[in-house]
């Protein structure tokens, strides 16, 4: 299995500026990450915002910029979140498509809603 990417669109819901980006799909990661250059053409300034200690994939520890909040749509679903600022590509990680009730097929690669909730999405809250 190759890496998945889908297309997903980028706002920031205080001044209404979004952007629509090619994302990286990784079920493995944890939060939404966008690069320092899409963060500024969103709005946000990224030396003003809340930092958070993180573990890369080489095991080393880094302190980057987590911005906030921010909204994250794919097709018609879109969930309020915070993301961090690192890298050169956006990356949708597990929290944002499980607010989203997303599911990533392996075989086709492809990101897509949930088939067991098609309408809405559904969280499992127990």
């Amino acid at each position: 299995m190759g890496p998945t990417y889908a297309q997903i669109k980028l706002e920031n819901p205080f001044i209404r500026r979004e952007v629509e980006v090619s994302a990286l799909v990784d079920s493995g990661s944890v939060f939404l990450i966008v690069p320092e250059h899409l963060a500024l053409q969103l709005g946000f300034d990224t030396t003003e915002v809340w930092r958070r200690e993180v573990v890369l994939a080489n095991a080393q520890r880094a302190s980057v910029p987590m911005i906030g909040p921010i909204r994250v749509w794919f097709g018609d679903r879109c969930c309020d979140t915070s993301a961090l600022v690192l890298g050169d590509e956006p990356l949708l990680g597990a929290v944002p498509m499980e607010m989203m009730d997303l599911v990533v097929h392996p075989a086709t690669r492809k990101l897509s809603v949930n088939p067991a909730s098609p309408y809405v999405p559904v969280a499992v809250t127990k």
